[in-house]
């Protein structure tokens, strides 16, 4: 099936319903392979700049910088900048044409202030992150932002897949409703009904995951023998912009 074909039969209705949608097989073997031999050339020796799991303090992240485990990566920064491969893939023509109908705009802008980077789960090391809206820390005019994860291997509950909560991207909660840090409480009763709807996105290599920044999402920690990667990327709207003076406006949007 060609790539114009595949974004005309879109579940645009599904994304707008659930705030995610997954796309089979969207990247071919071939970016696969590439995105996964840059991203391990560069875990070993590693390479800059990157987060630690340390960093974050999530469950199951070493304790303090003294501790073992405590130079596990827990994400490669600014992906765009660097290797033509991850550029390739973040402003191909496929990506952007699968944007436009799934935000509703002819100009998706590729955010460098945010994700933009690869996401790594190391055995033994990996945290759990608790359930979250991306928004929380993002500051653009409109909340209306959308991530594009890129698995170059099988994720799935095990080495610790994303989850969703289906719709949350719609509704709106009051603040006693989330901790101090702006995640989900697990410990009412009254966000139990959410919880329960949660989804695990499992994923084979090539396997495109679009989802909205208000949903909310987790992740558990990784329980396999092997690192778990995935390339993401986040586009806004060329006419949404980041507030000036946040961590939004950090670095210039690239137009696809």
């Amino acid at each position: 099936m060609s790539p114009s074909v595949a974004v005309a039969d879109l579940d645009v209705a599904a994304f707008k319903r659930d705030g995610y949608l997954i796309v089979r097989g969207l990247a071919s073997q071939d970016i696969c392979e590439r995105v996964r031999q840059e991203i391990n050339e560069s875990l070993t020796p590693l390479r800059g700049p990157a987060e630690f799991e340390v960093d974050v303090q999530y469950p199951g992240a070493p304790k303090d910088r003294f501790a073992e485990g405590a130079s596990t990566p827990r994400r490669l920064l600014h992906a765009y900048g660097r290797h033509p491969v991850f550029r390739e893939w973040g402003t191909s023509e496929e990506i952007k044409s699968y944007l436009q109908r799934l935000m509703g705009h002819e100009q998706p802008m590729l955010a460098q202030s945010h994700h933009n980077c690869v996401m790594t789960k190391y055995p033994g090391y990996s945290s759990m992150t608790s359930w979250h809206q991306d928004n929380r820390y993002w500051r653009y005019d409109r909340p209306e932002l959308v991530s594009v994860w890129l698995a170059v291997a099988d994720e799935y509950d095990e080495n610790g897949a994303l989850q969703v909560i289906p719709g949350t991207h719609k509704q709106e909660y009051d603040p006693g409703r989330l901790d101090r840090d702006l995640f989900l409480r697990t410990d009412l009763e009254e966000n139990q009904a959410l919880l329960d709807q949660a989804k695990v996105v499992e994923l084979s290599a090539g396997d495109v995951l679009f989802f909205h920044s208000q949903v909310f999402h987790a992740a558990g920690r990784n329980m396999s023998d092997q690192v778990k990667t995935s390339l993401v990327f986040t586009y806004h709207d060329a006419d949404n912009h980041p507030i000036p003076a946040t961590k939004s406006s950090s670095f210039p949007s690239i137009p696809l």
